[in-house]
C-alpha cells in the first residue's frame, strides 16, 4: 500500500486470525502540540484492520473499508504506536474488524471496529443515476 508505506507503517505479522503493525512517531504526523494526530492513528488502524479483513476474504475477493469507529485514549509523543487486529466477524458481504492501538508502555492508545466490504469479482457495480 503505498499510502501506509509513505506514513512509515510496518507490517509485523499478517495471517488470518491476527495482523500486527507499527507506526513510529515522527514530526511530520503530528499535530502543533507534538502529538501524533489522530488521523495518523486511525491510518494505521485502518491499514492493519484492511490488510485482516482481507486475509478473511474467500479466493478472489477484495476489500473496502465502508464504517470505521476509533476512541481515543490518550496521546503520543514519541516512540511507537502498536497496531493489532483481529476479526470479529467473517461472512460473506462482511468483515468486521477490532484493532487495538496501544504504545510502547502498552497503554491503550485507541480501539477502532471497523467494517469492510466483501467485494467479488465480476460482481456489477451500481452506477450513479442520471441527473
Amino acid at each position: 500500500m503505498p499510502y501506509a508505506r509513505g506514513t512509515g507503517i510496518r507490517l509485523e505479522k499478517a495471517d488470518s486470525g491476527l495482523v500486527r503493525g507499527t507506526l513510529p512517531w515522527a514530526e511530520h504526523l503530528c499535530t502543533a502540540g507534538g502529538l501524533l494526530h489522530g488521523g495518523a492513528v486511525m491510518s494505521l488502524a485502518d491499514t492493519v484492520g484492511a490488510v485482516c479483513a482481507y486475509l478473511n476474504m474467500p479466493p478472489g475477493a477484495s476489500t473496502s473499508t465502508v464504517e470505521s469507529k476509533t476512541n481515543f485514549f490518550r496521546g503520543v509523543r514519541s516512540g511507537n504506536v502498536t497496531a493489532v487486529a483481529r476479526p470479529l466477524h467473517v461472512g460473506s458481504s462482511f468483515v468486521v474488524v477490532q484493532t487495538e492501538l496501544s504504545d510502547d508502555e502498552d497503554r491503550r492508545v485507541a480501539l477502532t471496529i471497523q467494517s469492510q466490504a466483501v467485494l467479488r469479482p465480476g460482481h456489477p457495480r451500481r452506477e450513479p443515476a442520471p441527473d
